[in-house]
């Protein structure tokens, strides 16, 4: 194992970030506990904590593989991954305002059917790779990168999400006030904004 745990920490808290702000599946989730549970929430949350699981192990062997095979690569992709953060900081600052849509595909009832509407609005969305793809490069050094690494990288990318969208079918009452506040999101934005934003002026110097 090359990659240290303040290296994995740090990565864990830029996904809790990014976690943070409220999108279709936060919405999707609260709609599924509303209608019949916990048990029609858990599906869905396993179905994009894999998607994301398999997105990670993708970038990371696809951007180790450039960082190996080129001089100076390791030092563009982590720049590229600082423009990354602070252009999600910046977009979600200007869309602080606003309401939140969800799609109706998300909230179809069945455990099958949360699990692959999960699964798909992961693997189906090309910004899930692209995201992987900016992100990690500012995290480690993919160029020395083992396939434990890898692991530990996809399971923290597989955990992050889950606990997270597990939490919010939990305490769903307070999510679904929470979200149908557009102030609330509004502050929510900015708050995972300004900190995606300094996640990526620290990463330069990390």
């Amino acid at each position: 194992m090359t990659i240290t745990f303040a290296e994995l920490g740090f990565y864990i808290i830029g996904l809790f970030i990014l976690f943070l702000t409220p999108g279709p599946v936060w919405v999707a989730l609260v709609a599924r506990t509303m209608a019949g549970g916990f048990a029609q929430a858990w599906p869905l949350t396993m179905g994009v904590a894999i998607g994301d699981f398999f997105w990670a192990i993708a970038a990371a062997l696809g951007m180790g593989w450039i960082a190996s095979s080129f001089d100076g690569a390791m030092f563009a992709l982590k720049i590229v991954a600082s423009l990354f953060f602070l252009w999600m900081g910046v977009t979600i600052l200007r869309s602080a305002q606003g309401k939140i849509r969800t799609d109706g595909k998300l909230t179809q009832p069945g455990v099958l059917a949360g699990f692959l509407a999960g699964l798909i609005v992961i693997l189906a969305n090309p910004k899930a790779i692209l995201f992987y793809m900016g992100v990690l490069p500012g995290f480690f050094d993919l160029s020395a990168m083992t396939r434990q690494d890898i692991m530990l990288i996809a399971t923290a990318s597989f955990v992050v999400p889950l606990v997270g969208n597990l939490t919010i079918a939990f305490f769903v009452g307070r999510a679904r006030t929470l979200l149908s506040s557009e102030r609330s999101v509004q502050r929510m934005n900015q708050l995972a904004g300004g900190l995606l934003i300094i996640v990526g002026l620290i990463i330069p110097f990390a």
